[in-house]
């Protein structure tokens, strides 16, 4: 067999590998393995003395005949040389040859490919939440994410968060500069509390441009499913979902993240990164959390039940056109402007370049297992590689009985002298890592929702209560809901709008009026699972892009909710602050169509 890595372009990226003997493949079967599939790579060398070959080991999870992912492993055996230490380095080259296309690093033209071009890994702070997702977030965690990230060469630590508001005071209390991004493993619950426990620290300013990721694990995964969509994978759910997240954080890469400062009635403000929503999506939001338990079906259980006693609510709905074109790329045809309620059907954004996350920090690995490397019982026998000067062809099949068991080498990137990463028992076994914290504030308890007293000015905005500048518009409409949302998603099967952007610096408001029936606002609902619902033209549906906005109800019983956390009800204001955050997110894929 022959491997070589081809990269026309940056979504077609992919290792080929072709048979050369003992007879060449015509038509190699799962010959072209795209990148997008690939968490990570790794060198090994046998237990036994005797070996001298050196081997390369390619961490994949293609998607299977049904669509779901399956681990799979590509071994590869460098023998073409007398010493050990000579096919080591030929096979360093090919490990660092790929992991620099995975994170997208340029390769050297004509100069030697060793591994002093990798940087050293990134170091995360993942924040597990153990109660999400019908309680499978650990679960989920220590038999996937945990694998993969560390299969990637990814340093990472782990905290269990054990209450409400704990990630909040965590992240408050952390000395960032020993991290280059805090990762949340759960639902979008969690990576609210640590966006806003960023914002409310004195060092805001610095501490908000930490990047941050979200693996999904939780009932309400609207993030990850934007995440996804931008990474070009078909929309997914549940293990899938988590799956595609975390392929994409193994690539390294982040996004401008658009946040919205939110201001409440009593003046206290928060930050939001997903949506502002009152009416029907907040009632059933608020209403489903009986059923939790239930994971994602709580929400289409909700949904019945709201229909069922659909409600209107009056109230004024007022905000700034967005009068400006956006810093980034839109679609050809633009988007919606001011006063207009239009129905649409734009075309998604072509994809943008990404910047990989490579700052240089400490490197201070959890021990953990590693993955079988080539279990003699794998369902799958894989082929190796014996590449001989150069010349990659086929040695035999791995597997076989008698093979000696392969340890792997130290990390390409780790730094002279550092030390090899242990081989322990199961994960399970032993507690997470803690990190150690520069400032811890005491816990808060019975808080509803994380306040923000940093943060940047909001400078569109008049005070609450106060008249608004002449350039708004102002609805007063009898509402079933109203929606105010940043990227594309409401849920991780739901595409509120399709044509968003994590930085278009837009918050983009939808609407629906009253006098619409129940079976008419099912099928906007329907159709959002596609984001076809505008094309629907249904008349009770408005939509405007706008810069900031102001929400005054004048029924006074309702439910206000900032990410799916329930905030005090009445009058509120927010604006758009573009860019401000940083979303960890991979390389932007085609929409729409797996890699």
């Amino acid at each position: 067999m022959n491997g070589h890595l081809e990269a026309p372009e940056q979504r077609d990226q992919a290792l080929h590998i072709q048979r050369l003997r003992p007879k060449p493949d015509a038509r190699p079967r799962g010959g072209l393995v795209p990148l997008a599939e690939v968490s990570g790579c790794c060198t090994l060398r046998s237990r036994s003395p005797s070996d001298s070959a050196a081997y390369f080991c390619i961490y994949t999870y293609p998607r299977g005949r049904r669509g779901g992912r399956r681990r799979a492993t590509r071994t590869f055996r460098a023998d073409g040389a007398a010493t050990y230490e000579e096919n080591r380095a030929e096979a360093q080259r090919w490990a660092t040859a790929l992991t620099c296309l995975l994170r997208g690093l340029p390769l050297p033209g004509d100069g030697e490919i060793t591994p002093e071009l990798l940087p050293r890994p990134p170091r995360l702070l993942l924040l597990v939440n153990p109660f999400g997702g019908r309680g499978l977030a650990w679960q989920w965690c220590k038999n996937h994410v945990l694998p993969m990230i560390s299969e990637a060469g990814l340093s990472f630590n782990l905290i269990q968060t054990e209450r409400q508001n704990h990630a909040r005071e965590l992240v408050q209390g952390l000395s960032l500069s020993e991290w280059d991004g805090i990762v949340t493993v759960s639902g979008d619950g969690l990576l609210y509390e640590v966006l806003n426990g960023l914002l409310d620290r004195p060092d805001w300013e610095e501490a908000v441009k930490m990047p941050v990721g979200i693996l999904p694990c939780g009932s309400g995964n609207a993030l990850a499913g934007a995440v996804n969509q931008h990474g070009g994978f078909e929309p997914a759910l549940g293990l899938d979902l988590l799956l595609n997240c975390s392929l994409l954080l193994c690539r390294g890469g982040g996004h401008p993240l658009d946040l919205l400062s939110v201001t409440l009635a009593s003046g206290s403000r928060c930050f939001s990164f997903l949506s502002v929503a009152w009416g029907f999506v907040s009632d059933v939001d608020i209403q489903s959390e009986r059923f939790r338990a239930l994971g994602s079906a709580r929400f289409t259980l909700g949904t019945v039940l709201g229909l069922a006693s659909l409600h209107t609510y009056r109230g004024r709905l007022s905000y700034l056109p967005a009068t400006m074109e956006p810093a980034s790329p839109t679609p050809a045809h633009g988007l919606p402007r001011a006063k207009s309620e239009l129905t649409l059907t734009p075309d998604p954004a072509p994809p943008m370049a990404h910047s990989p996350l490579h700052r240089s920090v400490s490197d201070l690995p959890l021990p953990l297992p590693q993955p079988s490397l080539a279990s003699p019982g794998s369902p799958e026998p894989l082929p190796n590689l014996s590449l001989n000067g150069g010349c990659p062809e086929l040695a035999r099949d791995w597997g076989g009985a008698g093979d000696a068991p392969l340890s792997p080498d130290p990390p390409l990137s780790s730094p002279p002298g550092s030390p090899r990463a242990a081989l322990v028992s199961p994960i399970a076994q032993g507690p997470p890592i803690i990190p150690q914290f520069s400032r811890l504030p005491p816990p808060i308890h019975d808080t509803p929702v994380a306040v923000s007293t940093y943060g940047p000015p909001d400078h569109l905005l008049p005070p609450l209560g106060t008249p608004l500048p002449p350039d708004w518009v102002t609805l007063e409409e009898d509402f079933v809901l109203m929606l105010a949302i940043s990227p594309s998603h409401l849920g991780a099967d739901l595409v509120a709008a399709p044509h968003a952007r994590f930085d278009d610096g837009l918050v983009h408001l939808c609407w629906v009026r009253s006098g619409i029936s129940r079976a008419t606002l099912l099928r906007l609902f329907l159709a959002m699972e596609r984001g076809s619902h505008f094309s629907l033209g249904c008349p009770q549906l408005g939509y405007a892009a706008a810069r900031a906005f102001r929400l005054e109800p004048l029924t006074p019983r309702g439910v206000l909710t900032v990410d799916g956390e329930q905030v005090e009800y009445g009058p509120l204001q927010a604006q758009l602050h573009p860019g401000l955050g940083t979303l960890l997110t991979g390389p932007p894929g085609c929409p729409g169509r797996e890699p």
